[in-house]
């Protein structure tokens, strides 16, 4: 009977003129595109400097702006008010001032004098993060430049990545791009399906029949992990082709990870679909749940970061053991022992999600 009802979702699949392309062009385009958009690394600072002392100091200062790669120099304005209109035209991001006697109070602090040498730097906060990582990288520099001691101690301090060595963005967004597609391919398609068959009068027709709950969801099931398998071929493919990124663990504990999400995205789509009535119901119950697993996972910021009670919620989110687990196993090359536990985890939420979704649906005999 499973054998025969696969038979049917396979063909359903394929005789949708839309679906297959979904399939295969979805993962395809977010893989390709989606790593050049979502980063969020701060650079490319436009920065003004006033410079009301115009001695060798400050201008050594602002060669140091200069050369740095985080900033794009802006040039030199005469006053702070032309400075600042600049950032109101979104003309500049950050207006360094310094003032008449830097050049003066330097050297007497350098000497033992209890004068020390202050700049102003104001920055265009309508991007919080932008400007606030922008006015910690302007301060080091002039930390740098006033305090001769701070600067000798950063030239001997050396930096060693363990994992990513280039600080390559895409190595720590591709893990969580592959938690997307999942999640969007093996939730939203199964949430749609039985609702689909409800409008169109076709479920009607399985109720009369002698298949079993189990075998019924499982058919329905099957045909999204294994297009979970092939989501997660393709998008391993198009890292290691466009970015030159592989999995530095076992490849057998990403697929195993991926199928457990799959488990349970699948299981939540046909949870949601069994209590609704209508296509339109369905779609906005998922994305709720989408939106805020995503959200709270950690995908995009840590989840330390978080507040209390919201990193509370990471404990009952797949979503977080996932992007955790996936991340230990491709980023930092760790085995099952270091993702037990997440592993775990997913398999509670997958069987707990998939037998409610088998109880929920409704069979009229």
């Amino acid at each position: 009977m499973l054998k025969y009802l696969l038979q049917k979702e396979f063909l359903q699949i394929r005789r949708n003129p839309f679906l297959p392309k979904l399939i295969f062009v979805f993962p395809i385009v977010i893989m390709c595109v989606m790593p050049w958009v979502m980063n969020q690394e701060v650079k490319n600072i436009r920065v003004s400097v006033v410079d009301n002392d115009r001695s060798t100091m400050s201008q050594r200062l602002v060669h140091s702006i200069e050369q740095s790669n985080y900033f794009i120099f802006s040039g030199q304005k005469p006053s702070y008010d032309a400075a600042l209109k600049e950032i109101e035209k979104s003309r500049t991001d950050i207006v360094l001032v310094i003032p008449p006697n830097f050049s003066r109070d330097l050297t007497l602090s350098n000497g033992g004098g209890n004068t020390s040498p202050t700049v102003l730097i104001a920055a265009n906060a309508v991007n919080g993060t932008k400007g606030g990582i922008g006015s910690s990288y302007l301060s080091q520099i002039v930390t740098a430049n006033v305090n001769p001691e701070i600067a000798a101690i950063q030239s001997k301090v050396s930096t060693l990545f363990l994992y990513n060595k280039h600080l390559n963005y895409k190595v720590f967004m591709i893990p969580a791009l592959l938690a997307i597609v999942m999640m969007l391919m093996c939730g939203f398609l199964p949430a749609l399906n039985i609702v689909s068959e409800k409008e169109t009068g076709t479920i009607e027709q399985i109720n009369v029949t002698p298949v079993s709950k189990w075998a019924f969801i499982l058919a329905k099931l099957i045909p999204y992990w294994l297009i979970g398998l092939f989501i997660v071929t393709v998008c391993l493919l198009l890292a290691w082709a466009v970015y030159g990124i592989t999995c530095q663990g076992p490849l057998w504990l990403v697929y195993l990870l991926a199928m457990l999400l799959a488990l349970f995205f699948s299981s939540l789509g046909l949870l949601i679909s069994n209590y609704s009535d209508t296509m339109q119901q369905a779609i906005f119950v998922m994305w709720f749940f989408v939106v805020c697993l995503m959200l709270l996972s950690g995908l995009f910021t840590p989840t330390r970061s978080m507040p209390d009670w919201s990193y509370a919620t990471t404990y009952v989110n797949p979503m977080h053991y996932f992007i955790d687990a996936v991340r230990t196993v491709f980023v930092r090359g760790g085995g099952f022992s270091g993702i037990a536990h997440q592993v775990l985890a997913l398999t509670c939420f997958a069987l707990f999600m998939g037998s409610w979704a088998v109880v929920s649906y409704k069979k009229n005999s």
